[in-house]
């Protein structure tokens, strides 16, 4: 089923300002959660050409927040539309990694894009291994606790990539938001993830419908009820390495963005 046409469109970034700088900083951070780590500690491996942004995870980063780790540890190259913290020392900040995480380095409120209601539309394509993931999704402000609940619009780990079929993970996260309850899969779709699609959501107030090459694949009865920002990133877990295969540990996972767009309701 095709979704709606969306609105008037409201927010662009095709990646080609004409200039040659790159990121344009109002609008993105090339830092992944910095609060649980620092600012140096979380850069992105970043590059813009070709009117694209390229996130990559070469093979000698370091790992993300290692005294706060996820299970599995993990390496990131990531951009955010919105960053806020507590001081140092608190629980206060976007996206806590689990009870210990504490803020270790205070980070200004800042609101670069911060999208409420409406069609969110990326064209991606990406290149990972058995080890890698690439995903886009919208969290909550979390400047109130509640506030914290994710539309996750993609979600594909490589090693459910199979020839060109992918897993591709859409839905709703609710984390500490007693509103929201969890409404995610990832059901398996005909799709060369290493060739540019178009993956969206349709965000309206208690639902969303989530889309892909303009083809609702699937829709969730809940939503978060608050403005959002943006997260894109691409990851690498060394833990899931095979050990016999050298190229699988030597491939660099890249997430290549060709523009992002926001639409009103």
């Amino acid at each position: 089923m095709s979704g709606p046409r969306p609105g008037e469109l409201v927010f662009e970034d095709d990646f080609d300002d004409g200039s040659g700088g790159g990121l344009d900083r109002v609008r993105w951070l090339p830092h992944y959660l910095p609060q649980w780590s620092s600012r140096a500690a979380t850069a992105a491996t970043w590059e813009v050409r070709d009117s694209c942004l390229h996130l990559t995870v070469a093979p000698d980063q370091a790992m993300w927040c290692p005294d706060v780790q996820d299970d599995p540890p993990l390496r990131v190259s990531g951009v955010q539309s919105g960053v806020f913290s507590g001081p140092v020392g608190s629980r206060v900040g976007q996206q806590p990694v689990d009870g210990r995480s504490v803020v270790r380095e205070e980070q200004e409120a800042w609101w670069g894009w911060t999208p409420y209601l409406g069609r969110l539309e990326v064209r991606a394509r990406m290149s990972l291994s058995p080890r890698s993931m690439a995903a886009w999704w919208f969290v909550g402000l979390e400047d109130s606790p509640e506030r914290c609940g994710e539309l996750c619009v993609m979600e594909v780990f490589g090693r459910s990539v199979s020839g060109t079929s992918a897993e591709i993970g859409m839905g709703v996260h609710a984390f500490r938001d007693p509103a929201l309850s969890e409404d995610w899969a990832a059901p398996r779709l005909e799709l060369d993830v290493s060739e540019f699609h178009v993956y969206a959501v349709d965000w309206r107030r208690g639902s969303a419908d989530f889309l892909v090459d303009g083809v609702v694949v699937r829709s969730a009865d809940v939503a978060p009820d608050y403005p959002v920002q943006s997260m894109l990133a691409v990851f690498d877990f060394p833990t899931w390495a095979t050990p016999a295969d050298e190229q699988e540990a030597a491939h660099v996972p890249e997430l290549v963005v060709d523009w992002v767009r926001g639409y009103a309701p």
